[in-house]
């Protein structure tokens, strides 16, 4: 098997081969390294690697299959894993993409990270996002700029865009990510790969993030069976994490039967105007659940402007906004723009728009409640284009089909389900976009709590496609091809 048809395994596919003993964790590991090493000087997708100490523990991995019955497999025993630059790992650097934190090493790791390192998971490398997580866009004055994998024109998405695109490049086989207002999904629908916004409290998170309840952390992955593998070594509470949720909910990728299930669809949840070939792509994937035998119809959940201008407002009122404040009153020459116009919000925030946030949050649910009283999931497009450009927002600002929006959230279809943040959200790939060739993705959105229907409903139509990374549906750009 070549390098590249290894990096494209899913790490369900890996973990049956290191079973058989037909691949080994060192072999697949080089494999990684090797394709990391073509691809990051074209994407750039990696901060900090740590291949010599992956190969270290990828032969400890190769002990164990070797010697099942001395020591026990773990859930991901030997595979290789891509943690955002967000989150905390004990003894590497997160640097949160900013200057002002290039020498933070961290003493002990988030929750999430500590659970897939102890089910076997071997981090080589530390994922590319925007300054303190701030922008759609992945880029920074510490790391400079991540390109997509498809296009070299596009960016990738952010703000969890390094992972996405080391997915998409095969340089990883599983990623990590947070999500405070779609950074999770956004880049998994750019770089057409699968993401998962969990309910909140059910993947404990470190502080302050973990705290916010429009913050979740989550899996990535190039299946969504990958993303259930990962999900279910996560979930569940921690010690650490006042605010996770007692019960460990595991999800079965072997349950994908949807007929006669009711599945709600938007095309622009009432006011997000969205191109006309997302839309395209959004009905195809309709398609198949109805040919599944789901009962499929559109509905207008009645959403406007003040959707976004509340999101706006909390991302600025709590830890998003304000953290960024005090570092830009000590530094402000080593912060980017977009990091310096977040602390201006802040810092013009009137505290009387929190509560009437509030009022908006609870208008929107209320509408969406009736909804899913109706049905068992809910289907909308992830981004109302298929990325921004590499180099940011354009001249003439972001324009979907002629119309001006809101360069950093006017475009995006996923900071409206961290509002309603109990909804869990599975996002997946829902096609190509013929201009560019970068894929375009769909949101799956489930009832408070109910984790296992959206997985169930994501697995439906990931049997149906088969595999969005196939040989020639993979990227071909950069320092791949020989």
């Amino acid at each position: 098997m070549s390098d590249e048809d290894l990096c494209y395994l899913t790490a369900t596919q890996a973990l049956d081969l290191f079973r058989e003993g037909t691949l080994s964790p060192v072999e697949l590991t080089e494999a990684q390294i090797r394709q990391s090493e073509r691809w990051e000087p074209a994407i750039n997708a990696f901060t900090d690697c740590y291949f010599d100490a992956a190969l270290d523990r990828a032969r400890l991995a190769e002990v164990r299959y070797r010697n099942p019955d001395q020591q026990p497999l773990r859930p991901l025993e030997g595979i290789c894993l891509a943690v955002k630059d967000a989150q905390r790992v004990a003894g590497q650097r997160t640097t949160h993409g900013s200057m002002l934190l290039e020498n933070n090493v961290d003493e002990i790791s988030d929750p999430m990270i500590e659970r897939l390192q102890e089910a076997g998971a071997i981090i080589h490398a530390r994922s590319t996002t925007p300054e303190f997580c701030l922008s759609s866009l992945c880029e920074s004055r510490l790391w400079g700029r991540t390109l997509n994998p498809f296009n070299p024109a596009f960016g990738p998405g952010g703000s969890s865009g390094g992972s996405a695109a080391a997915l998409a490049a095969g340089t990883a086989m599983l990623a990590t990510g947070t999500d405070i207002g779609g950074s999770i999904r956004i880049p998994a629908s750019c770089c057409g790969v699968v993401g998962y916004k969990p309910p909140k409290g059910r993947n404990p998170d470190g502080p302050p993030a973990s705290l916010d309840p429009y913050n979740h952390c989550g899996p990535l992955a190039r299946s969504v069976a990958d993303v259930a593998l990962m999900q279910n070594v996560v979930s569940g509470w921690h010690p650490r994490d006042h605010a996770s949720l007692r019960e460990a909910v595991r999800i079965d990728p072997d349950v994908w039967d949807v007929r006669g299930m009711k599945i709600a669809y938007s095309m622009d949840l009432g006011y997000v105007p969205v191109t006309r070939e997302v839309c395209e792509n959004t009905r195809q994937t309709l398609d198949i659940l109805r040919d599944l035998g789901a009962e499929v119809e559109e509905v207008n959940p009645g959403w406007t402007q003040e959707v976004d201008e509340a999101a706006m407002t909390w991302f600025a009122a709590m830890h998003f906004g304000r953290d960024v404040l005090r570092h830009a009153r000590r530094a402000p020459d080593r912060l980017t723009d977009y990091a310096l116009q977040m602390a201006r919000d802040a810092e013009a925030l009137d505290p009387d728009a929190v509560p009437a946030s509030w009022d908006v949050q609870e208008r929107i649910y209320r509408a969406f409640s009736g909804i899913m009283s109706r049905n068992d999931a809910f289907i909308c497009p992830t981004t109302a284009i298929p990325a921004l450009p590499a180099e940011g927002v354009p001249e003439r600002g972001v324009r979907v089909d002629g119309k001006p929006v809101h360069p950093e959230y006017g475009w995006l279809l996923t900071h409206q389900f961290n509002m309603l943040f109990n909804c869990p959200v599975l996002a997946i790939p829902s096609g190509r976009a013929a201009d560019g060739g970068v894929p375009t993705g769909i949101q799956i959105v489930g009832r408070t709590f109910d984790d296992a229907t959206v997985f169930r409903v994501g697995r439906a139509i990931e049997k149906q496609v088969g595999t969005w990374f196939a040989p020639a549906d993979r990227p071909h750009f950069g320092e791949r091809r020989s």
